[in-house]
């Protein structure tokens, strides 16, 4: 049964038309029934809402192991969307193998299709408020962020733009992303966060390096070179600071952000609380509205795809204690030769797109050579272990 809490439930009931009228701010929790299960979800109806004037729609979705009410309160938009005037939906995902999460095309084994859902959520919403369809995003939290980079590939046409905050893409998800148009994205991401590592290799879920992500979507939204800022160093007791990238001038006015927290956790920077890593230079929520507001999805149309000519290979980090990591801009097969300095061969792999880390292991310190040979290409990086 749908429930309904506000703190002008008085007025609301005395509204016989209320679809004509503005509403009072409300919290509506809701469900639908979705792949033979009973979906939950909240939604959160700013005071400015008027049926007759459509508003833009953002997906706000929670981490593994938690909900739609407690993301409701830790990435929270509602005073924001107060303001600018926009729907928020809270869904739930379901219970997975992890805790009760997003199964991203089964990557948390729970095999529910979680695309499919949040597709025909956006439909029903869109049934009952007046929303305007070249204005609905997402973004999330961890598992959530991983599920709005989902919809960026595999419900394109239907998100204008995504922002994740502790989040991350896997190798499969990347290389198989069916984008059809430029995308814009942001990205919010610790260096020290030890559930969805930065390298991709550190933290609990294996996932694709945050600067092999961020060039992903740079390529594909053709953006230019970066814009290198630092944030002010507000409070000097967050144990962090944070340096911001912008890729500009991407297609149909596209652009890419990574705010990259320098010592930042596994946390929603600007969060209520004094949670250990969190840091308070900044609120993520007012960063991913800023961005999101700037974006239609009626902007975008289709990307030409690239030709083999204009691949693109990168090599990183370089110099290396540890290892290196070789990222190329096309889910292209590719193999890999790597030789010493006097010529002698002490590895070779092959790897069917995107990313591929090298483990030093017992190479001792010196320079090395990297051959990477595509179709009839081949590419020559030096990379010093050290």
């Amino acid at each position: 049964m749908k429930k309904i809490y506000s703190q002008h439930l008085v007025l609301i009931l005395s509204l016989t038309f209320l679809n004509i009228y503005s509403f009072s701010q409300i919290t509506i929790i809701d469900s639908m029934s979705f792949g033979g299960i009973q979906r939950t979800y909240r939604l959160y109806i700013p005071a400015k809402y008027k049926s007759t004037t459509a508003v833009p729609l953002v997906l706000n979705l929670h981490g593994l192991g938690s909900n739609a009410m407690q993301q409701e309160a830790y990435g929270d938009f509602r005073s924001i969307a107060d303001t600018a005037n926009f729907i928020l939906a809270h869904p739930n995902g379901t219970q997975t193998i992890s805790g009760q999460g997003w199964n991203n095309f089964g990557t948390i084994g729970s095999g529910v299709d979680d695309v499919g859902f949040l597709s025909a959520l956006i439909d029903k919403i869109s049934s009952k408020y007046s929303i305007d369809k070249n204005r609905i995003y997402s973004t999330g939290m961890s598992n959530g962020a991983f599920m709005s980079y989902d919809l960026a590939c595999f419900l394109n046409t239907r998100i204008a733009a995504i922002a994740s905050v502790t989040g991350s893409m896997i190798a499969s998800h990347l290389k198989g992303c069916k984008a059809k148009r430029p995308t814009p994205v942001m990205e919010i991401h610790g260096s020290a966060d030890n559930i969805v590592s930065y390298d991709g290799k550190g933290g609990i879920i294996s996932s694709t390096h945050i600067d092999t992500l961020v060039n992903f979507w740079v390529r594909f939204n053709s953006c230019s070179a970066p814009i290198v800022t630092t944030l002010p160093n507000i409070n000097t007791s967050d144990g962090s600071t944070v340096e911001h990238r912008v890729y500009n001038n991407g297609k149909n006015g596209s652009t890419v952000e990574l705010y990259k927290v320098l010592g930042g956790s596994h946390s929603w920077p600007g969060a209520p609380g004094n949670t250990a890593g969190t840091n308070k230079d900044f609120s993520a929520s007012k960063e991913i509205w800023r961005f999101f507001s700037q974006f239609r999805l009626d902007q975008a149309t289709s990307v030409d795809p690239l030709s083999i000519e204009n691949i693109e290979v990168n090599l990183f980090p370089n110099p290396s204690s540890k290892g290196f990591e070789i990222d190329i801009s096309q889910p292209i097969n590719y193999t890999v030769h790597i030789f010493n300095s006097i010529g002698q061969q002490v590895m070779e792999t092959k790897s069917e797109g995107g990313s591929a880390y090298f483990s030093r292991d017992n190479l001792p310190a010196g320079v090395y050579f990297v051959q990477i040979n595509y179709a009839d290409h081949q590419v020559f990086k030096k990379v010093v272990l050290n």
